[in-house]
């Protein structure tokens, strides 16, 4: 039979090591928590801010998307929020390494793998990914909304 304070001490280890492991855990959750990483057009018309988990915390428009087609601008916000998504995976992958290190790289493994699946890194020919000139939008409306054209050129900001 083992020694009853080395039975005490090695379940003390252990439970010390759990402690620990979680507190890096929390360390790199809360580091995690505060990425931000911004990506702006090829002309500075558009500026989108992401957090780590993809979802946009900012979008700034210069003048100069004023003058854009609508189709335009959405493909120039789109493009612009996946650049910026883009580096999440590496952003997240360097705080685990500097929080974690290699105690689990399992899990480590797990979660960048996902965030790469999620927001996957753009090629170098993915600069500006929107097109010249996007095909025209389908009007859906019915006839009985045509004579409303006027009354939503009025409110339309652009």
């Amino acid at each position: 039979m083992r020694d009853p304070d080395q039975a005490a001490a090695s379940v003390q280890a252990w439970a010390d090591g759990l402690a620990e492991k979680a507190e890096r855990y929390r360390a790199a959750q809360e580091r995690t928590e505060s990425i931000r990483l911004s990506s702006t057009n090829t002309d500075g018309s558009v500026r989108v801010t992401v957090r780590a988990d993809g979802s946009v915390t900012d979008l700034a428009l210069s003048g100069r998307a004023r003058s854009m087609p609508l189709e335009e601008l959405s493909a120039q916000i789109l493009a612009t929020m996946r650049r910026a998504q883009s580096g999440i995976a590496d952003e997240v992958s360097d705080v685990m390494a500097e929080e974690i290190g290699d105690q689990d790289p399992e899990t480590r493994s797990l979660m960048v793998d996902n965030l790469r699946s999620r927001f996957p890194a753009l090629d170098e020919d993915d600069t500006e990914t929107v097109d010249e000139e996007p095909p025209p939008a389908e009007d859906t409306r019915g006839a009985d909304n045509r004579a409303e054209d006027s009354e939503d050129e009025d409110n339309n900001p652009w």
